[in-house]
């Protein structure tokens, strides 16, 4: 690691750090995910054809450069790299008839870098790493363009109650439309959500297919097939297509997802939901926050957030960890006293500090030594407490703690527009499983400019530190990325 950057940035993290940060027009938010938000939309109209003629187009250009500087630089296994995407969207929302109205969205992508196509370097070297998802990856490993419509679903609304089918956005504890890249994370899924109990919002999604942000059509929500099926960095390598296949099991089995969120007691917050795969497992998840006023201008908000994945034949099939190494007959001698189950659980806690443009947190979590938690589908089970940027930390035996803070300098009237974040985790893993132990430092900035409205630039950088001989780390980098946006 690079001792320079490390003390630059472990300083800035001492004072800054992640929280929600937007991008606002007149119409939509440009969240801190890279999300965006509809804040003014089409409504009710008198007939079918003012569906159509009083709809209303949203379009966003963006730039994504990425650059990847391993520590142990080397042509055969590891190799600095970098990537520039060009593309943008744009979605279409029709007014709603008698309840009844649809929405398309069109993403694009082009590569503007192709190291693939470098003849001076081998062919196993990891290229395009800092930028994946950026661009299409194909079989033979090139870059290629994506163009695809990530959204394309009808809506109906009835009172408090809204329905979705087709292809959308879904975000809970377990899945996100994750759009940090250039097209979002989405599912083809019938969604219903209603609000009749009082502050309370239920929700129940039946969920047939996923498509992960560099892939160009939906695929099994499971299935490991690299390329062709979810090869997402927190998949399940061992429960893959051939394994699956030979157990007798469904490749694109369907997801059952039921949450529930509460806020009937003043400054508590209760959320609880359940995830099901048949035939391989089920996750439920339960979390809590309530706020407490210290003063005119201080609030601390304590949270506690706790996961149980249930083992309904995923284990059998792929073994208890992530990596599709380990088997009941194998799991012990590899770290896991039961290597053919992937019944496991982890127990998070936080607490958060905010006073006008400054927030800081502190977080922890552990996982149970028990299997690692199955989670492709860009919802991070640690999120919010922990994890920071690119990091998988939910692997057994694993203990997670991580300090954030951010500060709003425009909030602050002192630069307008201007925002900055940052944290720090450590991830204490179990040696005798293969995994090793890391450091990370990440750090956000976010300027808008009064001279040029609807645009966003942000920079992130990311430095990793693992405990690894340096002949063998491939572990240890700095990376660092520049998006740009605008919405018109």
């Amino acid at each position: 690691m690079k001792l320079v950057n490390l003390s630059i940035a472990a300083a800035a993290a001492c004072v800054l750090a992640t929280s929600a940060h937007a991008l606002k027009t007149e119409d939509r938010v440009l969240k801190g995910n890279m999300q965006v938000e509809y804040t003014k939309a089409p409504g009710d109209v008198n007939s079918f054809t003012e569906m159509f003629t009083k709809g209303e187009a949203y379009g966003r250009l963006r730039s994504n450069m990425f650059w990847w500087d391993w520590d142990n630089d080397n042509l055969t296994s590891t190799d600095d790299n970098n990537m520039w995407g060009l593309g943008g969207s744009i979605v279409y929302k029709t007014g709603f008839f008698h309840g009844l109205g649809a929405t398309a969205g069109f993403y694009g992508s082009i590569p503007m870098v192709d190291e693939n196509k470098d003849p001076s370097k081998s062919a196993t070297a990891n290229f395009g790493k800092a930028g994946k998802d950026t661009y299409h990856t194909r079989a033979d490993g090139s870059e290629g363009s994506m163009g695809n419509f990530a959204e394309a679903y009808l809506e109906y609304k009835n009172g408090k109650t809204n329905a979705k089918l087709g292809r959308q956005l879904i975000d809970s504890k377990m899945l996100a439309s994750n759009d940090t890249k250039m097209i979002p994370n989405s599912f083809e899924a019938l969604v219903i959500e209603n609000k009749n109990i009082p502050d309370t919002t239920v929700r129940a999604a039946y969920i047939m297919s996923q498509k992960l942000r560099d892939h160009q059509t939906f695929h099994s929500l499971i299935a490991y097939e690299k390329y062709n099926q979810n090869d997402d960095s927190g998949v399940h390598k061992g429960l893959s297509v051939a394994k699956i296949n030979a157990a007798g099991e469904d490749v694109n089995p369907e997801m059952l997802l039921l949450t529930a969120s509460n806020k009937s007691v003043k400054n508590l917050k209760l959320d609880a939901e359940y995830v099901g795969l048949s035939g391989f497992f089920n996750t439920v998840v339960a979390e809590a926050n309530y706020q407490i006023q210290l003063s005119d201008s201080w609030t601390v908000t304590p949270g506690v957030r706790y996961l149980k994945q249930m083992d309904n034949g995923a284990g059998a099939i792929g073994g208890a960890a992530l990596s599709g190494s380990v088997t009941a007959a194998n799991g012990a001698s590899k770290g896991y006293s039961n290597g053919g189950s992937v019944d496991g659980s982890i127990i998070m806690a936080r607490v958060v500090a905010a006073s006008g443009p400054l927030e800081l947190q502190a977080g922890y979590a552990k996982i149970s030594d028990d299997a690692d938690i199955i989670a492709p589908w860009r919802g991070f089970p640690t999120g919010g407490y922990v994890r920071s940027m690119a990091q998988v930390d939910w692997l057994a035996n694993t203990q997670n703690w991580a300090v954030k803070a951010s500060y709003d300098f425009g909030k602050a009237g002192i630069v307008s527009g201007f925002k900055v974040a940052a944290d720090y985790e450590n991830i204490n893993q179990d040696e005798a499983k293969g995994y090793v132990d890391r450091d990370i430092i990440h750090v956000d900035m976010w300027k808008t400019f009064k001279e040029m409205p609807n645009t966003e630039f942000k920079f992130r950088v990311g430095i990793v530190g693992a405990d690894k001989p340096a002949a063998t780390d491939n572990e240890s980098y700095n990376e660092y990325r520049f998006e740009m946006n605008y919405l018109f």
